[in-house]
């Protein structure tokens, strides 16, 4: 549809993004709250595993951090006739910063759910939704290491990388939420009084 059109499309995605960010640390902020009638030692014990002790409240809001960084990116993506350097300090600095965000959160997730830096649980749903997490933000730390202007022609580095990497980062991340559906459902039912 044109240059002006998909710079539209990635920063109306990327707010979705941080919207989605949003929610999952106020998710985990809300998981430190106790309910009424917990005895100490298990009060104590609830409030050591949950914000901002636990690694999902970090990795929850490093990955904010990163999705902010990914809206200010797409922004100054949107301008037009952007120098090589000013390219490369407007859009890909936030890109490639956002984009360790992604990889520090993921990481932490990763060894969080995996309880180390190697595991295989792939009928695990918890670790099959970290599993793809991690392998979009790798894909995402490939598309913006691929997406720096080259100064002598303008250009990024290598443009099939950095498409293929942000799409295949997307659908991971994609995957991974629809996957999250059950698991949150359950997650409802177990939380409703019967």
């Amino acid at each position: 549809m044109g240059v002006a059109a998909d710079g539209v499309t990635f920063f109306v995605g990327s707010l979705l993004f941080t919207a989605a960010a949003c929610l999952l640390c106020l998710q985990v902020t809300n998981a430190s709250r106790v309910p009424a009638g917990v005895r100490a030692p298990e009060r104590r014990r609830i409030l050591l595993t949950s914000a901002p002790h636990s690694i999902d409240w970090w990795a929850a809001f490093v990955q904010l951090a990163g999705t902010v960084l990914f809206n200010i990116s797409t922004f100054d993506a949107m301008r037009e006739h952007l120098s090589a350097s000013q390219a490369n300090r407007l859009v890909w600095t936030p890109d490639a910063l956002g984009s360790i965000c992604f990889l520090v959160a993921s990481g932490l997730a990763w060894g969080e759910v995996s309880h180390g830096w190697w595991s295989w649980r792939p009928r695990s749903l918890s670790w099959l939704i970290t599993a793809l997490n991690l392998g979009g933000s790798i894909a995402f730390g490939a598309s913006a290491v691929a997406s720096h202007v080259v100064p002598a022609s303008d250009q990024p580095r290598n443009v099939t990388l950095m498409n293929l990497g942000t799409f295949i980062g997307a659908l991971c991340f994609l995957v991974g939420a629809v996957l999250r559906l059950p698991e949150r459902s359950r997650d409802d039912a177990r939380r409703t009084p019967q």
